[in-house]
């Protein structure tokens, strides 16, 4: 349980006058400190939506001890390094600007762009701006839906994701825009509410449904994908939370988007219990109809934690059996040709960064992950799946002193 020191005073959240006494505080210049080291490590108090709230200040988050909510991976480690500072800007007063590398606006002649989060290796702008997939990834490590630990278990669903999710949108602005007001999460649906729902849904779709010279307004849409199926003029996309309200998509983007994404279509129709995430910005025309403009797809496992691979699928589903806690690295725009953490074990000091070689790993891409490692101050453990089933895990009082890489067998225990 989090512990914080403010001036002379030792708090905890759950203290009556723990929100009163962070309240007073914000607009000055006393920092609180988190106990969950010695000496503490300072925070910051950002108000949202009128609430005051503790935050950790930016980059901050190795300060931590694993076991804090605070705590964050090296950013280097995963796709949040490339672009934390740049596309993803923090301040002190608790608000975050977003900078897009998509439009929030369709010109009448201007065709679809090709489905976000394409594979490339291009350095142009790659950091400096956040793809769709990117802005997935973002909030999603924002809703803490990255992280695992053994009393989540059973305690994630479509209430919980909307609600976090919601909430890591708030104080973020993008394109001059309150993200929270351009973005469309569906409600949980219940027939019984179905008018309220759709009431609610269409105030919320007003404000782009009027254009200005020939220029439609774009909002960002969010939910998890039920089915994607032939249309009449063209293919349609049903949400599981919105059944009655379609999204379109032309073919040409269908023909784009299953050839860009086949490999999250097939994890999601192949693993059992996943789900497939879809993030989407879309308009809506003259009789209400939504149509999808640029989309990504990002499949999670029952646990709603991201993979990219069946091997990360195994790497967490053993994870979750053994009950370990960890935070799942995520790619934001990095490609899937560059080495990346996969996890971080978090119930163990210091923490250990788990890699995973695939299966036909270029030489290049080898070269690129035993550097990450050696550059790395992070103890380390690799799985080469050429070598057989997944090696143990580091235990934590076996590893507890550990200052670099863990030894461990190649494949010395199977899946």
């Amino acid at each position: 349980m989090a512990v914080y020191q403010i001036e002379n005073q030792t708090i905890r959240p759950e203290d009556a006058t723990f929100d009163t006494l962070v309240a007073t505080l914000h607009g000055t210049k006393i920092r609180p400190l988190c106990l969950c080291r010695n000496p503490g490590v300072a925070m910051y108090v950002a108000k949202i939506n009128e609430h005051c709230i503790l935050k950790r200040m930016p980059n901050s988050g190795t300060e931590h001890s694993p076991s804090c909510d605070s705590y964050e991976p090296p950013l280097e480690l995963s796709g949040l390094g490339q672009v934390m500072g740049m596309a993803i800007q923090e301040d002190l007063s608790g608000g975050t600007l977003l900078k897009l590398d998509f439009s929030l606006s369709k010109s009448g002649h201007r065709n679809a762009p090709v489905p976000s989060g394409k594979e490339t290796d291009s350095v142009t702008t790659k950091g400096s701006k956040l793809t769709l997939r990117g802005v997935l990834h973002y909030l999603w490590e924002e809703g803490n839906f990255n992280r695992w630990s053994a009393k989540m278990q059973n305690k994630r669903s479509w209430f919980v994701i909307r609600k976090y999710l919601l909430h890591a949108a708030e104080s973020k602005t993008a394109k001059g825009l309150d993200f929270t007001e351009i973005l469309y999460i569906p409600e949980n649906f219940t027939v019984e509410q179905k008018d309220n729902i759709t009431q609610r849904r269409q105030a919320h779709l007003m404000r782009i449904s009027a254009s200005d010279n020939g220029t439609r307004r774009l909002m960002i849409a969010i939910g998890e994908v039920k089915e994607i199926e032939k249309s009449r003029y063209g293919m349609k996309m049903i949400l599981k939370h919105s059944p009655d309200f379609i999204f379109q998509l032309d073919e040409d983007l269908h023909k784009r988007l299953t050839r860009r994404f086949n490999s999250e279509l097939s994890l999601w129709d192949t693993k059992e219990g996943t789900h497939l995430m879809m993030i989407a910005t879309f308009g809506v025309n003259a009789v209400g109809s939504a149509n999808i403009e640029e989309i990504a797809l990002m499949v999670v496992d029952k646990n709603w934690i991201p993979f990219d691979d069946v091997y990360e699928h195994l790497l967490l589903e053993k994870l979750a059996i053994q009950e370990r806690r960890f935070i799942k690295g995520l790619r934001y725009n990095m490609p899937g040709s560059h080495p990346l953490a996969v996890a971080v074990l978090t119930d163990m000091e210091p923490p250990h960064a788990l890699y995973i070689t695939p299966t036909g790993a270029s030489k290049e891409f080898i070269e690129a992950q035993n550097a990450l490692i050696n550059e790395s101050k992070m103890p380390s453990w690799t799985w080469d799946v050429t070598t057989g089933g997944i090696p143990e895990f580091p235990s934590i009082q076996e590893y507890i002193n550990s200052n670099k890489s863990s030894t461990l067998p190649m494949g010395s225990e199977s899946v």
